[in-house]
């Protein structure tokens, strides 16, 4: 009876590994798909932070112009559709 029962704890000793080392091989592949996914999001979020220091630094660029003559010059025709006296302007149909 003695071998019959030690032939079961060693069986279920190794039974009890294997299913433990099949836990930890489904956690680790569990998280490194979950790690895979944050990367993707911070590889998105990077960008979105790329675009909008890009646009920060041309409103930058707009402040310091704003009052030059130039920029005001730009505006006029762009936005008002206002020209300098005796200017010629050609509209394209």
């Amino acid at each position: 009876m003695k071998k019959n029962s030690n032939k079961k704890r060693k069986t279920l000793k190794k039974v009890f590994f294997v299913a433990i080392a099949i836990y930890i091989i489904y956690i680790f592949l569990h998280q490194q798909s979950i790690l895979n996914s944050y990367e993707k999001s911070q590889d998105y979020y990077q960008g979105q932070i790329e675009e909008k220091i890009a646009y920060r630094e041309t409103l930058y660029e707009t402040k310091e112009n704003i009052n030059s003559e130039e920029y005001i010059e730009k505006i006029a025709r762009e936005k008002l559709d206002m020209y300098l006296p005796n200017e010629k302007v050609f509209i394209d149909i």
